[in-house]
């Protein structure tokens, strides 16, 4: 299986990458291939699937479509001349980006090249983006940089001008669940359905089609603001909102703490069950750690997809209200959307939709979430329809 399979919906960036890997691998790196690269685009657009097949393609050994070894290792991010930065804090630290800057100078061991990818690249801020620079100014000749960002904006001016720029689109609800079905196996029908009501965020999309506790969670969490009729059912909502996300942050952490830790203990030579040696526990004391500093962060990132939820079903409410054709995002609702557009007019639906939109920056801002919500939800009570 082709490297580029797992990807969808973004045919122009995937054959420029292709390319460039291709004749990179004929020795023909000067035409189109160079060292830095910027893949930018939405959230859930695939940013970090292009990066890493991009970077499997480059350290298969004369195979641009990844043989399968290679993307075993790469998907583990334990090859050797595999270099990663990411982070679930809010900034890249300048400290991070010089460790992987001075990766960046080792000579590759096994492949053509060292590939060093940087998801995220707009969380650096400036004194660890002019370490970067200075890497991306001076190169080593067979390493290659490839950094992801939602937008070349996000980034320095003058990081930009070193690296090339791939944009991607939002991909459609139709390839989102094509490669669902095709990934995951489920039925088309619901492979449909979670790609809509994700809004086409593939990583959303692939949790809604294969975890019952995602659906229920964003039906829960539909349902807790649809039954809003006065402040204190806010108040409660807003305390139903909240465990939701915890629940749900939990389950993530959960889920990739676990492949994390087995991965770490692979890695390390340590067989599944069995006893660490007192030796290699304080190598695993820095992943715990990190894993603590993501759970604080999952938490707000599940907050942040209630409210993305939330945002969907107010623009359905809205476009019904407004007579506007197209198809709902929450289309298996749709009596319950309908009931709330009778029971509000278009500009207390406004109203809510920017008391959403407020609510995010709140507490990305670490306003109390609890706080952040119940002020949001009052905006939300609404009158049962005579």
């Amino acid at each position: 299986m082709s490297v580029w399979d797992e990807l969808t919906g973004q045919a122009g960036a995937i054959e420029t990458i292709r390319a460039a890997a291709e004749q990179s691998a004929d020795g023909e790196a000067s035409r189109s291939m160079t060292h830095a690269w910027l893949i930018t685009g939405p959230p859930g657009s695939g940013r970090s699937n292009l990066a890493f097949a991009f970077a499997t393609a480059l350290l298969s050994p004369g195979d641009p479509a990844g043989d399968e070894a290679t993307q075993r290792q790469v998907e583990a991010r334990s090859h050797p001349d595999l270099g990663v930065l990411s982070t679930e804090r809010v900034i890249i630290t300048i400290s991070e980006v010089r460790d992987l800057v001075k990766s960046s100078n080792y000579s590759p061991s096994v492949a053509r090249y060292r590939v060093m990818v940087i998801e995220d690249a707009d969380r650096m801020r400036e004194a660890a983006s002019n370490v970067l620079l200075k890497a991306l100014e001076e190169p080593p000749p067979r390493t290659v940089w490839i950094l992801c960002a939602p937008s070349e904006a996000d980034l320095l001016p003058t990081i930009r001008s070193r690296v090339r720029g791939v944009r991607l689109r939002v991909p459609s609800v139709e390839d989102v669940a094509e490669l669902i079905v095709r990934r995951d196996g489920v039925d088309l029908p619901t492979a449909i359905r979670a790609a809509r009501e994700a809004q086409s965020h593939i990583g959303m999309a692939h949790r809604l089609a294969t975890n019952e506790h995602a659906r229920s969670r964003r039906e829960q969490t539909l349902q807790a603001a649809l039954g809003i009729r006065s402040a204190s059912d806010a108040v409660l909502a807003a305390a139903t909102l909240l465990e939701l996300a915890g629940e749900d942050a939990k389950v993530i952490t959960e889920e990739r703490d676990a492949q994390e830790r087995e991965s770490a203990l692979r890695s390390l030579g340590v067989e599944p069950g069995g006893t660490v040696p007192a030796a290699l526990r304080g190598q695993l004391k820095g992943l715990e750690e990190d894993q603590k500093r993501r759970a604080t962060r999952s938490l707000r990132d599940g907050l942040d997809r209630i409210m993305v939820d939330l945002l969907s079903l107010y623009r359905d409410v809205l476009l019904t209200q407004l007579g506007v054709g197209g198809e709902l995002i929450n289309a298996s609702i749709r009596p319950d959307i309908l009931a709330a557009s009778r029971a509000a007019t278009p500009e207390q639906t406004l109203a809510t939709l920017d008391a959403i939109t407020s609510t995010r920056n709140r507490i990305e801002g670490n306003v109390a979430p609890a706080l952040a919500l119940e002020a949001m939800l009052i905006s939300a009570v609404r009158r049962p329809h005579e």
